[in-house]
């Protein structure tokens, strides 16, 4: 198959950088479930110690848990924006105060705040304040050969990783680990695609069980026909987007595992076969 052709030696590698959060809850925050009962549940921001990228996504005791450890810059707007908009998924980061000082990790999600999983180990020593610095690399990855299919939060570790592959002229494909229908897509749709994620609806447990998607996994590569990505998460017939499961179930009514952007092809030139192998965990080799 021919290689594909990139403008990554054009790309910028910058530092950027922020500290382990903490997390927070406001006073008398219940999580309310669809069904009228409310809950106060684990989940975003802090080290997560027993949560990793090929994980499940459903079935954990807490709502919206993220793997690893949850990075931000909150004391500033464009600094906190710059750790948001740089970052990439597969991009390295390092530890630069601590006691886990020099232990480097991996870039493997992006939600509320920037998600970078380190060795066990590392997170045991760590502790919310810890300075983490990111190589970023990868904000503005493209196709030289396919200007309709659109890039986001790649590194160019991760696009090698991938294996995407052209298989007749003009059309890629690539492994994902699962489909999603549109349909069941959420919260997140009115944000840009440089930004966050979007949830899938994980309310309708049976359509869950019946589709498999309650065997998701944190780091799986996801396709989602019908789906145009470019500049939002919209509708569109015939599109394809590949997307990244970035952390874990949700009880709140149009929310549920995470979903982030990975590639979007709003004439659909991009194919797919389930692979149960396509997660981080193996494809960046997370050692777990």
């Amino acid at each position: 198959m021919p290689s594909l052709t990139t403008n990554e030696t054009s790309l910028v590698e910058m530092a950027v950088a922020g500290v382990i959060t903490t997390p927070a809850v406001r006073p008398g925050q219940y999580i309310p479930h669809p069904d009228g009962r409310a809950t106060v549940l684990p989940g975003m921001y802090g080290i997560t110690y027993n949560v990793r990228c090929g994980d499940r996504a459903f079935g954990w005791a807490g709502d919206h848990v993220e793997p690893g450890v949850s990075i931000d810059d909150d004391a500033n707007s464009g600094r906190h924006h710059a750790l948001h908009y740089l970052n990439c998924i597969g991009n390295e980061a390092l530890v630069t105060s601590g006691m886990a000082a020099g232990a480097r990790g991996i870039v493997v999600g992006e939600h509320a705040r920037i998600l970078v999983q380190f060795a066990p180990e590392a997170h045991a020593v760590m502790a919310p304040g810890d300075r983490i610095q990111v190589t970023a690399l990868g904000q503005g990855l493209a196709l030289t050969d396919y200007p309709g299919i659109a890039l986001k939060k790649m590194s160019p570790r991760l696009f090698h990783a991938m294996g995407i592959a052209e298989v007749a002229p003009g059309r890629l494909h690539v492994n994902v680990a699962m489909e999603l229908p549109i349909r069941i897509m959420g919260s997140g749709a009115e944000l840009n695609s440089e930004y966050v994620d979007q949830d899938l609806m994980s309310g309708d447990r049976t359509l869950m069980a019946e589709l498999g998607i309650d065997k998701m996994r944190l780091g799986d590569l996801i396709a989602i026909r019908h789906a145009d990505h470019h500049w939002g998460r919209s509708y569109r017939k015939g599109a394809v987007s590949i997307c990244l499961c970035i952390h874990g179930d949700s009880v709140m009514t149009g929310h549920g595992p995470g979903i982030l952007t990975l590639m979007t092809a709003r004439a659909g030139e991009i194919d797919f076969t389930i692979d149960p192998a396509a997660n981080l965990a193996t494809l960046l080799d997370l050692g777990d």
